[in-house]
């Protein structure tokens, strides 16, 4: 019997963090997001949840991103980190009490980058894991860099970086937003949006988005069309859905058509 390929379910940190306070959870959508987990049942599913209110406000208060430059970033790189284990606890503690066995694993202890890239990953662990049939739950973090001395990984980089090394068969992406649009559909209602698309299409709206404001607006709709590009080069196939309507994350596992974005390489 043919082995079972990988999900990698990348959950927003816009739709499970309250993006206007700091360090506010939104425990009941995380709650509500394990339930659909929970009842999709499937085997050798990876989770990656962003970092909204917790990440990013330190990340930017102490300019993570851009490298190690002076001393008080140290403290800094620490309390990123630190309040991103706060927030993949929470997700870990409510998919155990829902009984799905879920182990969080720290990026910054496996991982490290070269100039904002992933350089290495040692990925042992969270082999072992699937293959026991735990389900292994990571994070954008603040890792160490060779060359910048230490940066922000990405969610969105990792979950490529995790589809690609595991052979995953798809990438499911929960947003706040019902997919992909030519520009922020939250500031223009009459906004095109993507039901499909191929991967010369996606490499054509990135393009678009590279070439406009929108770049910063759509919640990152730039920087995650261009880290999913190399999963669907390799043919993996990739669906964004709202994660913040109910049962869509779990339609998308169950692999139901759902409203959403899906982008395949042909």
């Amino acid at each position: 019997m043919k082995a079972s390929r990988p999900t990698v379910l990348k959950i927003g940190g816009s739709v499970i963090t309250d993006k206007q306070t700091e360090l506010i959870a939104r425990t009941q959508v995380i709650d509500r997001l394990v339930e659909e987990i929970q009842a999709a049942d499937i085997q050798k599913l990876i989770v990656v949840h962003g970092g909204g209110s917790f990440g990013h406000p330190m990340a930017k208060r102490y300019s993570i991103k851009e490298g190690f430059k002076e001393a008080s970033q140290l403290v800094g790189f620490a309390e990123t980190h630190h309040v991103m284990t706060m927030l993949n606890g929470l997700v870990v503690d409510s998919l155990i009490w829902h009984d799905v066995p879920a182990v969080g694993i720290t990026p910054s202890s496996c991982i490290m980058t070269e100039n904002g890239r992933i350089k290495s990953f040692e990925d042992t662990s969270v082999r072992r894991l699937l293959e026991m049939g735990f389900l292994p739950v990571l994070y954008g973090d603040a890792v160490l860099d060779t060359k910048l001395g230490f940066t922000i990984l990405s969610g969105d980089q990792l979950t490529t970086a995790l589809a690609l090394r595991f052979n995953a068969e798809r990438i499911i992406m929960g947003v706040d937003v019902d997919g992909l649009f030519e520009c922020d559909p939250k500031s223009n209602r009459s906004a095109e949006f993507f039901s499909h698309l191929t991967l010369e299409d996606a490499k054509k709206v990135r393009a678009k988005l590279d070439d406009s404001t929108a770049r910063d607006v759509t919640g990152g709709m730039f920087g995650k069309i261009g880290e999913l590009i190399p999963a669907v080069e390799k043919g993996i196939s990739v669906a964004i859905v709202n994660a913040c309507e109910s049962r869509l994350v779990y339609n998308a596992l169950k692999g139901e058509k759902v409203k959403g974005t899906v982008i395949e390489k042909e």
